[in-house]
């Protein structure tokens, strides 16, 4: 429950978007990032690849990751 999946884009060092399991979908920070997120936001095929992220890559390891640090 509380396993968020955040992937961000940057260029030249200012975050330009970000995609939140949370939040479902992804934000722009920018002009640029905004234009690039609503572009994303409009496939629905490629939001629900992002949504599966979070069980493919977080909750698949976060059992080894926890045993590993402890």
């Amino acid at each position: 429950k509380d396993i968020e999946f955040i992937q961000s884009s940057y260029f030249n060092k200012k975050e330009d978007t970000r995609f939140s399991s949370s939040v479902g979908k992804f934000v722009g920070f920018t002009e640029q990032g905004v234009k690039y997120a609503a572009n994303w936001n409009k496939d629905a095929s490629y939001l629900s690849a992002m949504k599966a992220r979070k069980e493919v890559y977080c909750l698949n390891n976060v059992q080894i990751d926890y045993n590993n640090i402890l």
